[in-house]
């Protein structure tokens, strides 16, 4: 049992980072990205070939970041010149297209077969504990680094900007702020933060393939970000925490327990019941937006004065 929460909590701290990059595109700049797992993708390929030819594993990470964010500064390109839904739509299809090249791809990535990975560090000859609390020390110094970024980001000038593009571009443009500039920006931030924990994921499962980038996976991430509160850091981590708890209590019933429903039919329904629940009763998630919105909206106010040509209203 210990050994299952140990897992546990690497889990909850590699999604906690994707948590938080999606909070960043979605909760503060409104930006609909349901092709997360794509850029999850990137960085755990990354990670696992630079890792076969024996690269150092930091410098896997952070090359694992970097492409990501460059995957992500390209695909912004056109994509965020799109309406928030068929935004939503192509970078879904481009998460989609991407699995199946790498499953159709024998050569590096080692197509439906997959890949092996070396682990972060070298730990022959001690225990299975000892390489779980190593894995846990990696993975939260990581989500600490992005923790501290995303708060940074979140409470600073350039969040305001961020939350004055999502409630109203028209009226942040008429102030001088380039909003695609802005949403390219945070798209690829929230890009290498997904790539640092794929990178992450794969040294700790030491094997990866193209079925384990399903989309359920951003559709896992969502849930996360909506639970706990889009716009909150610490909501994003919540929900992730909510989120893993009931995956991994669904399995543990599933080896102690019989019950009437298949548990892993099981963990959908209650993410289905909780998801309603939370919507009906508190739509803005378990944890609210921080109060630094209410400089962002006066920011719109005026702007939008500008635009009718009232400054100051």
């Amino acid at each position: 049992m210990l050994l299952y929460g140990l897992d546990f909590l690497v889990f909850v701290g590699i999604f906690g980072i994707v948590a938080l990059s999606l909070n960043l595109e979605f909760g503060f700049a409104g930006l609909a990205n349901f092709g997360k797992v794509a850029f999850f993708l990137v960085g755990a390929y990354t990670y696992a070939v630079l890792s076969q030819i024996g690269v150092p594993f930091y410098l896997c990470l952070i090359t694992a970041a970097v492409i990501a964010a460059a995957f992500g500064f390209v695909i912004s390109l056109p994509a965020l010149r799109l309406r928030a839904d068929y935004l939503a739509i192509s970078v879904l299809a481009f998460g989609e297209i991407l699995r199946l090249l790498i499953k159709a791809e024998h050569g590096i990535a080692g197509g439906v077969w997959g890949i092996t990975v070396s682990p972060a560090i070298s730990l022959a000859g001690v225990s299975y504990r000892v390489d779980l609390l190593v894995n846990i020390g990696l993975v939260y110094f990581c989500l600490l680094i992005c923790f501290i970024v995303a708060q940074l980001l979140a409470n600073s000038p350039y969040g305001r900007v961020m939350r004055a593009i999502r409630e109203d571009e028209v009226a942040a443009e008429a102030l001088g702020k380039d909003r695609a500039k802005y949403k390219a920006q945070i798209f690829m931030i929230g890009s290498a933060m997904a790539g640092l924990a794929g990178g992450l994921y794969a040294q700790y499962l030491q094997f990866i393939d193209p079925y384990m980038f399903m989309p359920m996976i951003t559709f896992t991430v969502w849930m996360m970000v909506i639970l706990g509160g889009p716009a909150n850091n610490w909501g994003a981590l919540l929900g992730a925490g909510l989120v893993e708890f009931f995956d991994r209590g669904a399995n543990l019933a599933k080896d102690y327990l019989v019950l009437p429903v298949d548990p892993s039919n099981l963990q959908y329904i209650l993410f289905g019941a909780l998801i309603i629940l939370v919507l009906f009763y508190r739509p803005q998630g378990l944890l609210k937006e921080s109060p630094i919105k209410t400089k962002a909206l006066e920011l719109v106010r005026y702007g939008r004065g500008v635009v009718n040509n009232k400054p100051g209203k």
